[in-house]
């Protein structure tokens, strides 16, 4: 076959299409939605984006006096969020395509 698309030269944007998993434009809505949605998430366990560290010590704060309340806590939103991201992440391995 003379005219088969692997003799072809790579275009410019096979690269970036194949380092991005997609169109730029995609990925970047992709990107923004979920960042969306984890900030979203972030505010609501008391998150705050100007000041970062003083979150993450105010949050392990309370994890401490909160206790085995904590643990309990921690353990149903875990539970609640495996029921969906388990499942996806399994059907994404199976029907996914095969890595080399």
């Amino acid at each position: 076959m003379a005219h088969d698309v692997r003799d072809l030269p790579a275009g410019p944007s096979d690269g970036l299409h194949r380092f991005l998993g997609g169109s730029p434009l995609t990925v970047a809505f992709r990107l923004v939605l979920l960042s969306i949605l984890v900030g979203v998430v972030l505010a609501a366990i008391g998150f705050d984006p100007w000041n970062i560290i003083t979150s993450i010590r105010l949050l392990f704060r309370r994890l401490w006096d909160l206790g085995f309340d904590a643990v309990n806590w921690l353990w149903r939103y875990f539970l609640l969020g495996a029921v969906i991201v388990i499942p996806v992440w399994f059907l994404s391995r199976l029907f996914g395509s095969p890595r080399r």
